[in-house]
């Protein structure tokens, strides 16, 4: 009861905060706030989990089911994209200079895919110089993650369960209808329980910076401009909000939920600190700002956004030259929801 009297507190201060839950609306799925019938041969599960994902092995899982609630839509009420449509760079003239793009570059192929196409799909199924890759996104965590989408050797594809866990998103794979957490890229539920994605190298970027180091590059476009309100952002203030949506866990110490973190393996960097800085040095670890980059969540238009910087993450080798690590954006909350045991740096290192 407390628990969902939080959640309902939450729902209170977002919608007077005049934040929607999200780009879909709360139609064909469970009320968020309440639990989900349960099936009375399986009284752990709800019965629009089996019914939706009758594949699914429930019985194997890695995480209590009462941590998973509804995100409003149904599995694929927000729907990936299976068939992306791609065109060059300097053909592109509906993403501003200061959007925000997260960037995969394999093998010679470099790829753009606008937050404010993601923002609406969550989930691209794409394949990028000759490697099968998910493109994610999750706007409540606002984590921008990309993974290889082979598992010993079977290559699989992903969609939204309509599900949120910690307030980031479900996926699932259509082969075995496993259960991935995004943040983790581990499988939660189902057969793939335990087995973890491999996560490639991207980096966000604003539009203008993708067009300046990819000029051969291409970008992501909607195969159906009318489908969405692309451009338009669904979460209009929500990282300036109080609190997380859909969340009741712990708050990260010292740093507000809702600032944004460079996440480098067990440790992530505030994106203010960088900023402000300009360049952090950790061992061979550089972390610099880059350019102005709009928030995508910030205003109604995605191209107003305020400012909030983007950031270059690289090692130094023993050469002394510079490769892309590993890395990606996200809120403090979500980073310390999934990696409690991590660090949070607020002030620059010495």
């Amino acid at each position: 009861m407390v628990r969902l009297m939080i959640l309902g507190a939450i729902a209170v201060s977002i919608a007077v905060a005049g934040i929607a839950w999200g780009p879909a609306p709360l139609t064909g799925g469970a009320d968020p706030l309440h639990p989900e019938a349960r099936a009375a041969d399986a009284p752990d599960v709800p019965v629009a989990w089996t019914r939706e994902f009758p594949k699914t092995d429930f019985s194997r899982r890695a995480v209590a089911l009462d941590e998973i609630l509804s995100g409003g839509p149904s599995r694929d009420g927000i729907p990936a994209i299976d068939d992306p449509q791609v065109q060059p760079v300097d053909l592109v003239r509906a993403v501003r200079d200061r959007e925000p793009v997260l960037v995969v570059d394999l093998n010679g192929d470099a790829r753009a895919y606008p937050l404010q196409i993601l923002i609406w799909h969550e989930i691209v199924n794409d394949t990028v110089g000759g490697v099968p890759v998910a493109v994610t996104y999750c706007p409540l965590c606002a984590s921008g993650i990309v993974f290889e989408r082979t598992v010993d050797g079977r290559e699989l594809d992903f969609g939204t369960t309509g599900r949120l866990r910690k307030s980031d998103l479900v996926m699932y794979d259509r082969q075995t209808e496993s259960w991935w957490q995004q943040f983790s890229g581990e499988a939660i539920i189902g057969g793939l329980t335990g087995t973890r994605l491999e996560m490639v190298p991207a980096g966000t970027m604003p539009m203008a910076r993708f067009r300046a180091t990819h000029p051969d590059g291409r970008v992501l476009v909607p195969a159906d401009p009318d489908l969405r309100r692309y451009g338009a952002n669904p979460y209009a203030g929500y990282d300036t909000a109080a609190r997380p949506m859909l969340y009741d866990g712990e708050m990260p110490p010292g740093i507000a939920p809702l600032a944004r973190v460079v996440v480098v393996g067990d440790t992530a960097y505030s994106l203010d600190l960088i900023r402000d800085a300009g360049t952090v040095r950790v061992g061979d670890l550089v972390l610099r700002h880059v350019d102005d980059m709009a928030s995508p969540l910030d205003r109604p238009r995605v191209s107003m956004g305020r400012d909030i910087g983007a950031v270059e993450v690289e090692r130094v080798t023993g050469t002394g030259a510079r490769e892309p690590a590993r890395h990606h954006i996200a809120f403090a909350f979500a980073f310390h929801a999934f990696q409690p045991d991590g660090r949070i740096v607020t002030e620059p290192p010495r």
